[in-house]
C-alpha cells in the first residue's frame, strides 16, 4: 500500500517567558524612577520635600484616591471575566500593575491579569480590560479638557476664536464620519479584533457605574493638581488647572512614550507658561505633579507587587 506523503512539519511554537521579563521590567523601571529622583533634573529631591507640605500631603491624598477608585472600577471588569476579588485583594492586585505604567502607551499596565497566581487571565481578555481603562479614562479626559478650549480661544483674540470654532466644527464632522465607518464595519472589526469585543462588552456593564467612578477619580487628581499649583504660588481656577492637566496627560498618551514622558511635560509646563507662570515656575510646578501623579502611583506599585509576590497571590513563573 502507497503511504501518504507527510506534510510539512509545523513551524515551531515561541514562546517567550512573559512574566520573567515583567520582573525584569518592573526592576528597572523602579530603579529609573530612583535614580530621576536623586539626579534628575528640576530639584527633584526639594520637590519631594514640597510634597510633604500640607497641600502636598491633600493631593498625595487625593492621587491615592484616584487610583482606588479605578481600582474598584478594575474589580468589576475582574468580576465580569469570571475573577471575582475581595476589596483590598482586588485593590492592592491593580495598584501592583501600576508597576509597569512607564511604559509605551502604558502597556505593561496590561500585564494585572496575567500575573494572577490564582486564574490568571488569558492574553486576550487582560487586553480587553486595559483597552476598556484606556477608552474610559480618555472619554473623561477630554471631558475635562473642554474648558481649556474656550481658555485658549479667550486668550487669543476674535480671530483665535473662530480658527478654533471651525477647527471644532472639522474635528465633529471627522468624528461623524469615524462613527458611520465603526457602525459599518464594527462587526467584522470585532470579529479580527476578539481583545476590542470584550473591551466592548467591558464598557457595556452598568456604564453609569465605571462613568461615576472614573469622573470622581479624574477630578480628584484634577483638585490635586490645582493644590500643587496654588502651594506654588500660582493663581488659578481648580477647572483651568484640572483642564490643563486633562490636556497635558491626553497629548502625552498620543506620543506612545513610557507614560508619556516629555511630552506631558511639555505641554503642561507650556499651559502655565501661557497662563502667567513663569517657566521656573512652570517647570517646578510641573515636576511636582509628575511626582505626585506618576512617580508616587510607581512606588506605590512596586511595594504592592512586592507584597502580592511575598505572599504568592503573583506569580512570574
Amino acid at each position: 500500500m502507497r503511504q501518504p506523503r507527510p506534510g510539512p512539519a509545523a513551524a515551531p511554537v515561541v514562546r517567550l517567558p512573559l512574566k520573567p521579563l515583567l520582573l525584569v521590567l518592573a526592576t528597572a523601571i523602579t530603579v529609573y524612577a530612583v535614580v530621576l529622583a536623586v539626579f534628575g533634573e528640576g530639584s527633584a529631591l526639594a520637590s519631594l520635600q514640597r510634597l510633604g507640605s500640607w497641600a502636598g500631603l491633600q493631593a498625595l491624598a487625593l492621587c491615592l484616591l484616584n487610583y482606588l477608585l479605578r481600582g474598584l472600577r478594575w474589580r468589576r471588569w475582574m468580576a465580569h471575566f469570571g475573577r471575582p476579588l475581595g476589596l483590598i485583594e482586588g485593590l492592592r492586585l491593580y495598584l501592583a500593575g501600576y508597576t509597569f505604567t512607564p511604559t509605551p502607551g502604558n502597556i505593561g499596565e496590561a500585564a494585572r491579569g496575567l500575573l494572577l497566581a490564582r486564574q490568571p487571565l488569558s492574553s486576550t481578555q487582560s487586553l480587553a480590560m486595559f483597552g476598556a481603562e484606556r477608552l474610559a479614562d480618555l472619554f473623561v479626559l477630554l471631558l475635562m479638557a473642554l474648558p481649556v478650549v474656550w481658555y485658549v480661544s479667550g486668550a487669543g483674540g476674535s480671530g483665535t476664536a473662530a480658527r478654533l470654532a471651525l477647527a471644532l466644527g472639522l474635528l465633529v464632522l471627522a468624528l461623524l464620519v469615524l462613527l458611520c465607518l465603526w457602525m459599518q464595519f464594527r462587526l467584522r472589526l470585532l470579529r479580527r479584533l476578539p481583545w476590542l469585543d470584550g473591551a466592548w462588552r467591558c464598557l457595556a456593564i452598568q456604564p453609569a457605574a465605571w462613568l461615576g467612578l472614573t469622573g470622581v477619580a479624574w477630578a480628584a487628581q484634577g483638585v490635586a493638581v490645582w493644590l500643587l499649583c496654588r502651594d506654588a504660588g500660582l493663581s488659578i481656577g481648580v477647572v483651568q488647572a484640572a483642564g490643563f492637566y486633562a490636556v497635558a496627560m491626553v497629548g502625552g498618551a498620543l506620543s506612545l512614550l513610557p507614560a508619556g514622558l516629555g511630552g506631558t511635560e511639555a505641554l503642561l509646563t507650556g499651559l502655565l507658561v501661557l497662563h502667567g507662570a513663569s517657566t521656573a515656575q512652570a517647570v517646578g510646578i510641573t515636576v511636582l505633579v509628575r511626582l505626585a501623579t506618576l512617580w508616587f502611583a510607581v512606588a506605590i506599585g512596586a511595594l504592592a507587587l512586592v507584597y502580592s509576590a511575598a505572599i504568592r497571590d503573583i506569580s512570574f513563573r
